[in-house]
């Protein structure tokens, strides 16, 4: 049958080794000493061993001593963490965070990093979908933050950057010299659109090489050099690069990110978050040339 490690003597032992005695160990704990003396034999008496070496003027560890002070600091940190992490005032529950597919990288993944580590006990839901998708769930109350991919900003939101649309094809691919030009999108991606008029406008014929509800799908075709799409700047994963064109596709003009923020009463971890977005979206990495 599996027994227990009593953590309120253990705690006394290794204060009292940390301190050198029991008198110091009975005043860091705020007890007497009479019941650091108890816990420290009932420690012994509950894993049978002799931990305390009482032979001589001071105090100092046994063999066996020695062993479960390097386990009992362990199991002490690791004792606090969970208390401290169940039990923190600050825990408020669940935030959810609407974010457009085609700009989660790369300032949320950092965003996500540092909430973790500011608020470990609140949960963070990270939604990602349609700017136009967001913009409905942020109405209905189902959205605490959302970005926004925009030609403008509505009155409630917040401008956080400009940035130019541009081409993403495969890596050194030739996709973009074919006519007519194979392009990917996602049925409600904004910039679908916009890419469709500005080819239009140009007299570049062009396919519908992709149309895929799956970013994986639509991602996985480009990088194979089947098709190319449009995205902002410096958003594109690390399988897709910016074609260099030389003018032969369109100048596509450009988009603001914008900050939506919920006027409910969230308290201080709300404003955290938003807080850590702007900053995400002023850092250089994410500069309007992307």
């Amino acid at each position: 049958m599996p027994r227990n490690i009593d953590m309120t003597a253990l705690r006394s032992f290794v204060t009292v080794a940390d301190t050198g005695g029991v008198t110091r160990a009975a005043a860091a704990l705020n007890l007497t000493q009479s019941a650091v003396s108890m816990q420290l034999k009932r420690l012994e008496e509950n894993l049978g061993q002799t931990l305390l070496d009482r032979s001589g003027r001071g105090i100092g560890l046994t063999s066996a001593g020695e062993q479960l002070l390097s386990y009992g600091r362990k199991l002490l940190v690791l004792n606090d963490e969970i208390y401290s992490r169940m039990t923190d005032d600050a825990y408020e529950g669940v935030l959810v965070l609407g974010v457009p597919h085609d700009i989660v990288y790369p300032a949320i993944p950092r965003v996500l990093k540092l909430f973790k580590a500011e608020h470990p006990r609140m949960r963070l839901q990270l939604l990602s979908s349609a700017t136009i998708r967001l913009k409905e769930l942020f109405a209905n109350g189902e959205c605490d933050i959302i970005l926004t991919t925009e030609r403008g900003c509505d009155r409630d939101g917040e401008i956080l950057v400009e940035k130019p649309l541009v081409w993403y094809g495969a890596p050194g691919g030739s996709a973009w010299q074919k006519r007519p030009l194979p392009i990917a999108s996602e049925p409600l991606c904004t910039f679908r659109r916009p890419m469709q008029t500005a080819l239009d406008a140009a007299s570049i014929p062009w396919e519908m090489a992709v149309d895929s509800d799956s970013t994986s799908t639509v991602t996985a075709t480009v990088s194979a050099d089947f098709a190319v799409l449009s995205m902002l700047a410096g958003t594109a994963p690390p399988q897709l690069e910016q074609v260099s064109h030389q003018g032969a596709l369109p100048d596509l003009g450009s988009f603001n990110i914008n900050l939506f923020v919920s006027d409910a009463p969230k308290g201080q971890v709300l404003d955290d978050l938003s807080s850590m977005i702007r900053s995400a979206y002023a850092a250089p990495q994410l500069a309007l040339t992307g």
